[in-house]
């Protein structure tokens, strides 16, 4: 991220509903420049059971950290735990063309497609795909291959699942 970036944090607890809006600032710090906070009605022991006032307690609380920080919240991060949260690490491989070719965007997706087709519960639903590294050919630890050139590729991605 960059200096002047902003980072909001969303914390959903039985009790309460807190949103923290940050700054990025020089040498990776971040500055809090926004908090609001209510009373959590719709949650009970970590699980939603009444949305509409979980909605509520999070509109209220991100209302309340926008007008503190002056900021219009488009996005939030958020960590969500519970028995019902799982995740698993799957590996996916495709070959790019045919031959050396350079890999696109399109290849990217396709790799990633590749990985994430594991068997999963049928009670389980994929929440979040998200890839922690990729190889073309016999490169690892590459960050983003598109535009690189190879014959195959490769990613490690990381599912998690939600029942």
């Amino acid at each position: 991220m960059a200096v002047g970036d902003m980072v909001v944090g969303l914390d959903l607890g039985t009790t309460k509903v807190c949103v923290v809006i940050a700054e990025v600032t020089a040498g990776d710090g971040r500055r809090v420049i926004g908090v609001g906070h209510t009373p959590s009605d719709g949650l009970r022991r970590g699980v939603v059971v009444d949305v509409q006032k979980t909605v509520q307690a999070i509109s209220k609380a991100i209302h309340e950290a926008e007008l503190m920080a002056g900021f219009h919240v488009r996005s939030v991060c958020t960590g969500i735990t519970g028995e019902h949260i799982n995740s698993l690490d799957s590996l996916g491989a495709i070959g790019v063309g045919g031959g050396m070719q350079e890999i696109t965007v399109a290849d990217r997706d396709r790799v990633i497609d590749a990985a994430r087709t594991v068997a999963i519960p049928f009670d389980r639903e994929v929440l979040h795909v998200m890839p922690q590294g990729f190889s073309v050919d016999d490169r690892r630890g590459i960050r983003d291959p598109v535009g690189m050139f190879g014959v195959r590729l490769e990613t490690k991605v990381h599912i998690v699942t939600a029942a």
